[in-house]
């Protein structure tokens, strides 16, 4: 029984690190030099492309693809870096925050 709440107590613990640093982040007090940056080991390009509503040509020349090297990640024939899938991971997240970034 011991066992069983020193691990509901380990996981409360981790929760509760996981809020308050997600609430200093929120509030702009948290220590940047301890955030660490998830970026997905997958990204589904056409998915996020499709999510725009933009054609390729459309998502290519508004996000700086190339065109080719775009429908290359769509068809999987090659495989996004880690870079580009953090960027992908962003427009996803915020399309237009990107493209008012490039376009300023």
């Amino acid at each position: 029984m011991k066992e069983k709440t020193r691990k509901k107590n380990h996981l409360y613990e981790g929760i509760k690190q996981g809020l308050e640093e997600a609430i200093a982040f929120a509030r702009g007090e948290a220590d940047m030099s301890k955030i660490r940056v998830h970026v997905p080991k997958d990204v589904d390009v056409r998915a996020v492309r499709r999510a725009t509503g933009l054609t390729q040509e459309q998502f290519a020349q508004r996000y700086g693809f190339n065109l080719a090297r775009l429908r290359d990640l769509e068809q999987k024939r090659t495989s996004p870096d880690s870079v580009v899938r953090a960027y992908l991971t962003v427009i996803k997240k915020n399309p237009q925050a990107v493209s008012d970034a490039l376009t300023a």
